[in-house]
């Protein structure tokens, strides 16, 4: 578990992260969101011990990174795939990582195969290589000490359509086989794919932390009926608002309130279920609107 308590960090009078609080738990993924300048970056840069915090504490496993015994066995961390060794190639990128943790050779050679580079490309120097081909060698040295915690900003960021498919599949596969992980991306459809948890960040403070399904829950159900006319009428007469909608009407009220209503009414239903939520672009958008840049400035 990743685990961030009343987290501070100030530069001068400017708080990058003000009190910031929530946690990544173990099998799940968290999507971690904001607009450029929100504190995501800072945010994750204390909690693998990168910048001090003023103030507060960010915990992996019950420690602080710092205070890991061998952190890259324990958590894995891609912050930015340009921060390589442009002069070595990723087989020796790999390689050093390796005997820095006290794996085996062979670890390498798995990770490179996981990740899809090839042996030409793991001859190539890091220079040479694409933004797609950085990522890759990135989260293999995240993977490479068999880690349970992954911390991943922008991962997906110079992937093509193929690659982010297999990253989805990658982090959904980790998880699913109770790993943590924490995912900053600007990929929103990507995040609402994967994430199993959003925290939502903007001007350094938390606007919204929960589950996907809790925030983008839209509280209303979409029912319909052989007699919509016969149901509209009883749900009315219950109290109940319904709107016709695409064959069927929506209702501000849970499923099991319509389903007693049509019971007591004696009609039959033949589809009942929560209306589809807010797409995480909208929810987003609104949640960040006075925090964002382009909100700002209009």
């Amino acid at each position: 578990m990743i685990t961030v308590d009343s987290l501070t960090r100030s530069y001068g009078a400017h708080a990058a992260v003000d009190h910031v609080s929530f946690t990544a738990e173990p099998g799940r993924v968290t999507g971690f969101l904001g607009p450029n300048g929100a504190g995501k970056s800072t945010t994750m840069r204390v909690i693998v011990g990168l910048t001090d915090p003023s103030s507060g504490t960010a915990e992996i496993l019950g420690r602080r990174f710092a205070d890991l015994p061998n952190p890259g066995r324990e958590v894995g961390v891609l912050l930015d795939a340009s921060a390589q060794h442009a002069g070595r190639t990723g087989r020796e990128v790999l390689r050093i990582n390796a005997r820095l943790m006290g794996l085996p050779a062979s670890r390498v050679d798995a990770m490179l195969d996981l990740v899809g580079l090839t042996d030409e490309e793991a001859g190539r120097r890091v220079r040479n290589y694409s933004l797609g081909m950085r990522q890759r060698l990135g989260i293999a040295s995240a993977l490479l000490g068999d880690p349970s915690v992954l911390i991943l900003d922008e991962p997906a960021n110079g992937l093509d359509p193929a690659g982010i498919r297999w990253m989805r599949d990658l982090l959904r596969g980790f998880a699913d086989d109770g790993g943590t992980v924490l995912l900053s991306s600007h990929l929103l459809n990507e995040i609402e794919v994967v994430a199993d948890d959003l925290v939502v960040i903007g001007q350094g403070r938390i606007v919204a932390a929960g589950t996907k399904q809790s925030l983008l829950a839209s509280g209303e159900t979409l029912v319909r009926a052989a007699d919509a006319t016969a149901l509209g009428e009883a749900l009315s007469a219950a109290g109940l608002t319904a709107t016709a909608t695409d064959g069927g009407l929506l209702v501000t009220a849970d499923s099991a309130r319509v389903g007693q209503v049509a019971f007591a009414a004696g009609i039959a239903v033949t589809e009942l279920r929560a209306a589809d939520g807010a797409r995480l672009e909208e929810m987003f958008l609104e949640l960040t609107a006075s925090t964002s840049r382009e909100g700002a400035a209009a």
